[in-house]
């Protein structure tokens, strides 16, 4: 065999395996078009399209780091009625909150359709794995001007001063169906709200209000159709609401004994009227300014009329009143301003206000009427932008009450002045 033989032989060995391979070729196949996550800028900056559909989403949320310090509650006779585990008499601690808003909007021929929910984690433990759960902070629908779910009273929607105490009254969420009205910076709104008493008759929420370039102005009314059904009665008191209080070794206030706890007289169960106005005005003073001053009147003790003025350290800046329970408010007026500096803001705000008579337990049947207090909280902050959706604040605020001592009762006085220090990543 020679050298033209092999190489003729080794030529045709080549293209028969070529063409046994040939056979086995997967030819390439175009790609399907994908459909990529599309922005939707019909309702503003951070919604998507949900691929597939007409739906616009937006997921933000943030992380809050915060130290609290709660000083201490001393009434005039020298009684400390906030301590720590230590025995002194104030209160300091760490609280991390997560919070997740899921807001999901299209348009419909009735008008926008949107579903609100948001959860949130707080822990406010501090050590040895304390984890907490996520829970329904607020979740609703509305389709044009209708709305239906849990989220905030319609009685508190636009009022609050100015700081991040805002020393609102009635400041709580509850189930409703209500609807808007709105117009060229007028709006009308009526709400139904749900007051658990298990009958069918709902509190009536009505609200009025005009906004313009100068700011904004709105009236608002309340009929709290059954007053005892969720205001100051003692079986709505938890530990950490009554009256003469220690700390126990987990740092929770508790009550020294069993002893008194106080709020409204329990026979009252008769509907409830209140009225609340504010006006806020923006640049009046200075450019990048906010000026704000808001009142209200309750008829008779209501639900929608309510106010707390002490925390410890896992409850400061909420409305929750450790020491006397959650004031029935018969009147309040308050002013807040807030001007802004760039990246720096500062607030002040401040009301005066007078409770209904408040009453004291021995029990659930036993009680007594102490008299009205007198009562006034003031609240100052500074806030800085450190970059880009990372922000600070810090808070102090100092609330005093005096009790007329009424029917053998003795006047008495309590003070408290409290701060935090927080850190929000927003995103």
């Amino acid at each position: 065999m020679n050298i033209k033989s092999l190489l003729l032989g080794s030529a045709a060995a080549l293209v028969a395996v070529s063409g046994a391979r040939a056979a086995d070729v997967i030819m390439p196949v175009a790609p399907e078009p994908v459909d990529y996550v599309r922005v939707c800028d019909v309702y503003g900056t951070g919604f998507y399209y949900i691929p597939g559909t007409e739906t616009c989403l937006s997921i933000n949320g943030y992380v809050r780091f915060q130290y609290n310090v709660a000083g201490g509650i001393e009434d005039d006779f020298g009684n400390d009625l906030l301590t720590n585990s230590d025995g002194d008499n104030y209160q300091a601690g760490s609280v991390v909150r997560v919070r997740l808003n899921f807001d999901a909007r299209e348009e419909t021929e009735l008008g926008t359709l949107r579903a609100y929910a948001r959860v949130q984690a707080q822990n406010a433990g501090g050590a040895y794995s304390n984890d907490a759960s996520y829970n329904m902070d607020m979740g609703f629908i509305q389709l044009g001007g209708l709305t239906m779910g849990y989220l905030d009273t319609l009685w508190t929607e636009g009022d609050g001063l100015l700081t991040d105490t805002d020393l609102p009254v009635g400041d709580y969420q509850t189930n409703r169906i209500s609807y808007t009205y709105a117009a060229n910076g007028f709006t009308a709104a009526l709400s139904l709200e749900d007051d658990a008493t298990g009958n069918f008759a709902p509190d009536v929420v009505g609200r009025l209000a005009y906004a313009g370039g100068w700011g904004s102005v709105y009236l608002a009314g309340s009929y709290d159709e059954q007053v005892d059904g969720r205001l100051l009665t003692p079986a709505s008191f938890t530990a950490a609401a009554a009256s003469g209080l220690q700390v126990n070794s987990a740092g929770v206030i508790v009550p020294a004994s069993a002893t008194f706890v106080s709020g409204i007289d329990p026979t009252t169960d008769d509907g409830a009227f209140a009225l609340k106005a504010g006006l806020s005005l923006t640049d009046l003073i200075a450019a990048d300014s906010e000026l704000k001053i808001e009142g209200s009147y309750a008829f008779d003790p209501s639900s929608y009329s309510t106010i707390g003025l002490f925390s410890n350290r896992a409850t400061l800046g909420t409305q929750l009143d450790l020491l006397t329970g959650t004031l029935p408010v018969e009147w309040q007026i308050g002013a807040g301003y807030a001007q802004q500096f760039g990246k720096l803001g500062v607030a002040v705000s401040g009301v005066y206000g007078e409770t209904f008579d408040t009453y004291r337990y021995t029990n659930a049947t036993t009680f007594s009427n102490r008299g009205d207090g007198e009562y006034y909280k003031l609240v100052g902050n500074v806030g800085y932008e450190i970059t880009n959706n990372f922000d600070m604040l810090a808070e102090i605020s100092y609330a005093n009450i005096d009790f007329d001592g009424q029917n053998g009762f003795v006047d008495n006085s309590l003070d408290q002045t409290a701060g935090f220090l927080r850190f929000v990543r927003s995103f």
